[in-house]
Order: C-alpha cells, then sequence, then structure tokens
C-alpha cells in the first residue's frame, strides 16, 4: 500500500505543484490588474456587452452571479455569467477577464468545432468524474478476470475527464486569442493596459494546462495500477 501510495505522488506531484503554481499566478495577475483602471474606464459588463453587439450578439445576455472568477459563458441558455469583480470593474483585469467570455460566445456563434465538441462532452465527463473511479477501485479489488475487465471500463470512463480537459485548451486559447484581438482593434485597451490584459489571460490559459496535465497524470497511474497488477 505505501508503495503504490509513492507510486501515486511520484505521478501527482509535478502536475499538482504546476497547478497550485498556476492558480498562484493567476490570483497575483489579477489581484495586481484589479487596483490599475483602464484608460476608457468601461466596467467589465460594458467592456463586453460592446464585445457582443459588435458581434452580432445582442440576444446574449450578461448576468452577474456570486463567486471570484465564476466567470462563465453559458451556451444552453445563451449568456454570460461575470463576478462581481469583472461585471462591476472597469481594471485592466475585468477588461480582460469579459472579453475573454466574450470570446465564448463568439466562438458559439460561428460554430467553433471544439467548443461543440466540449458541449457534447459535458453529461459523459459529469457521469465519468465520479462514476469512473468507483467501478474502477471495485475491479481493482476483485482477483477475477472480471475484476480487471471491470477496472479497465472505469478507467475508460474516467478517461473522459482527461479528454475533456485536453479539448478545452482550444477551446481557452482561442477565445484568449479573440479577447486580445477585438481589445486592440476596437480601441478599447491601450498599448500599456493590453500589457496587463495579456499576463492576465496568459495565467488563466496556464490553469487550463495544468488541469490536462493533472487529468492525465491520474490516467498513467491507475493504468500503471493495472498493469501492474496483472503482472503480479
Amino acid at each position: 500500500m505505501f508503495g503504490n501510495y509513492g507510486i501515486y505522488i511520484l505521478f501527482s506531484l509535478p502536475a499538482l505543484l504546476l497547478g497550485l503554481w498556476a492558480q498562484m499566478k493567476v490570483k497575483s495577475a489579477f489581484a495586481k490588474y484589479s487596483k490599475v483602471r483602464s484608460y476608457i474606464g468601461l466596467s467589465g459588463a460594458d467592456v463586453a456587452r460592446r464585445m457582443l453587439d459588435q458581434n452580432q450578439l445582442q440576444a446574449v445576455k450578461i448576468e452577474e452571479v456570486k463567486g471570484f472568477l465564476s466567470d462563465h459563458y453559458d451556451p444552453r441558455s445563451r449568456v454570460l455569467r461575470l463576478s462581481p469583480e469583472v461585471y462591476r470593474s472597469n481594471s485592466i483585469a475585468a477588461t480582460g477577464v469579459a472579453a475573454h467570455e466574450a470570446g465564448h460566445a463568439v466562438q458559439h456563434k460561428d460554430g467553433y468545432l471544439p467548443l461543440q465538441l466540449r458541449s457534447i462532452m459535458v453529461p459523459t465527463v459529469q457521469l465519468g468524474s465520479w462514476l469512473g473511479p468507483i467501478i474502477f477501485m471495485i475491479g481493482l479489488m476483485l482477483s477475477s478476470s472480471i475484476g480487471t475487465n471491470m477496472a479497465w471500463f472505469g478507467l475508460i470512463l474516467f478517461s473522459a475527464t482527461a479528454v475533456f480537459a485536453f479539448v478545452t485548451l482550444p477551446v481557452e486559447f482561442n477565445a484568449t486569442n479573440r479577447a486580445k484581438a477585438w481589445l486592440s482593434s476596437s480601441g478599447v485597451v491601450s498599448s500599456t493596459d493590453a500589457q496587463g490584459v495579456n499576463r492576465v489571460l496568459d495565467a488563466a490559459a496556464l490553469t487550463y494546462v495544468a488541469g490536462a496535465i493533472q487529468a492525465l497524470s491520474t490516467i498513467l497511474y491507475y493504468v500503471f495500477l493495472l498493469t501492474g497488477r496483472r503482472r503480479d
């Protein structure tokens, strides 16, 4: 048992440290640039509204939701939800985050394939993220071939979370690129503002990279447990 725990640490620790560093980086960047007013002085909600309207997305609503950096776009209800720190603030950080989320709405309008794929995967990922490990562990405890097959099934089910994490990468990177391009071309940010926007959005993108690596490391650990048992 201790040996397996040590192997788990070996697989998970680098990804965990990367995730913690990414979270610290995004919080630091957001905290720094949330104190710097954008030169045009628009709130995050106003920035998002302007970007949506210029992309013929007047039907997309903007709502304020509770939670720190809980910002997201809901393609099912076509609602862009912004946290209070973004919705109300006229900071550089709020400008970048609001434009990024509006970028997801533009992706939805354009039929951006990775976004469509991610939306389709949501039910499977919700099921696999909690049921997969349970099936895997039950199968691992059984010594028969049925147990092995059950464990592989649980692993495959849980693997949807890793696939989802990697599909998320192009979705987030593309939304960031759309946000940066629009902010620059629309004149909403100055060249000085753009530097702060880039740091906030690039730090946020790193958290998705860390999440994908963490998901992959868990899958590899499960594979190690299964193949190790077969050798035994």
